[in-house]
């Protein structure tokens, strides 16, 4: 049959993050010959991501947070029944919460939701996920981003195992090359010396990411390496507040605060070394792009990332928390240029062979098919050979 599904991507989010990129990547690669895509989010978000978002994507703004927000969730059903929306797909619980049963109400057959990360942040009743699996029952399936995150849902979340599939995070390659290097003038630009060494941490500003042992672990580190820099890009709510930090710890000439910034491969290309330093995450997208490009990089050993960062093998891995520990670590690589490099190009083919977006792209167009026609009693015509189409 050539009937092509209309597959809406769902997002409450106020800010724009790695779940958000990988919604993007997705509404970008999915094949044209077989899918239409639809993206419904807050006004605030659909104007931070219009300038990558593909023409053909059409949009609908809803201002849906709640499950007490009815009217919202109502002009959500009506859009997804006059859409004809054939999968509801969700990007993180929050959404899902809403998103999901809205669906439901507007007829779509399948509902799929991403949760991307363990929810650290949770206190309370909230840590018992009881909600969650009440929710549940307006989805259709879980895609856990890593092998780490498929445990969490099943084990922590308890919900039903045969619904979570196991899609890893991939990464668009042919955009990372380890030949790219930063533009002339760039140190310059940013005050520093050209032996100095660059530090980068790619990553919003919030609690998750760990900014506050980054600038912990310079400060130890200047006691050996008094020319090391530190470049964070990525905008949160902390800015005003690890800016203060900065200042505290006399850092204010090592630091600098870049925002966010749209083309990161410029940022990667400038670092001697590439730090994550996260309480939780999901499966860090910037880990695939700091390897893609052959950059060594340090990285907190929680949930998924010891599937990209393999420890000694392809990065150097630490307790997340520690900044004695963040910072011996770096120094080791800063200390043996050949360590760093080695660590860099195992990366590179660690990425290559494991974590690329085509497959990411391929097996969720995969489970979409196999989901609509278990729901449905059809079939979809495979995919030409020659029909994906994107920007």
């Amino acid at each position: 049959m050539s009937e092509r599904l209309a597959i809406c991507m769902f997002n409450n989010s106020l800010v724009r993050g790695g779940a958000e990129e990988h919604m993007l990547g997705l509404l970008r690669a999915l094949d044209r010959s077989r899918f239409r895509p639809l993206m419904a989010a807050p006004a605030a978000l659909l104007d931070m991501l219009r300038p990558d978002l593909p023409p053909d994507v059409e949009t609908f703004a809803c201002e849906l947070f709640s499950p007490l927000q009815a009217a919202a969730a109502l002009r959500l059903a009506r859009f997804v029944r006059r859409e004809q929306v054939q999968i509801m797909h969700s990007h993180l619980f929050r959404a899902s919460l809403v998103g999901s049963p809205a669906a439901r109400l507007g007829g779509v057959p399948v509902t799929v939701e991403t949760p991307h990360v363990r929810e650290l942040w949770r206190r309370g009743w909230k840590s018992s996920y009881a909600i969650d699996r009440a929710a549940g029952r307006f989805v259709d399936a879980y895609i856990a981003v890593s092998r780490a995150n498929a445990r969490y849902l099943a084990e922590e979340k308890r919900l039903p195992l045969e619904k979570i599939a196991v899609i890893r995070n991939g990464c668009e390659l042919e955009h990372f090359s380890p030949a790219r290097r930063a533009s002339a003038g760039l140190r310059r630009e940013l005050g520093f010396g050209e032996d100095d060494p660059v530090l980068l941490l790619s990553g919003r500003l919030e609690p998750q990411k760990g900014h506050a042992v980054a600038l912990d672990a310079l400060v130890m580190l200047h006691r050996e390496f008094p020319g090391v820099r530190l470049v964070c890009i990525g905008e949160g709510a902390l800015r005003a507040e690890l800016e203060r930090k900065t200042e505290v710890l006399g850092l204010a000439d090592a630091v600098r605060w870049m925002g966010r910034q749209s083309i990161v491969q410029e940022w990667i290309a400038l670092a001697d070394v590439c730090v994550l330093p996260s309480f939780y995450e999901g499966l860090p997208l910037v880990a695939m792009e700091c390897l893609a490009c052959a950059r060594p990089m340090v990285a907190t050993e929680v949930d998924g990332t010891p599937e990209i960062i393999l420890h000694e093998k392809t990065g150097l891995l630490v307790s997340p928390g520690d900044a004695a520990s963040l910072a011996e670590a770096v120094a080791r690589l800063l200390r043996s240029p050949q360590l760093a490099a080695s660590l860099a190009q195992a990366g590179r083919s660690w990425v290559e062979n494991h974590f690329t977006f085509e497959r990411q792209v391929r097996e969720t167009e995969e489970l979409y098919t196999r989901l609509w026609s278990r729901k449905t009693g059809r079939q979809l015509a495979p995919a030409p050979e020659e029909a994906r189409c994107a920007d």
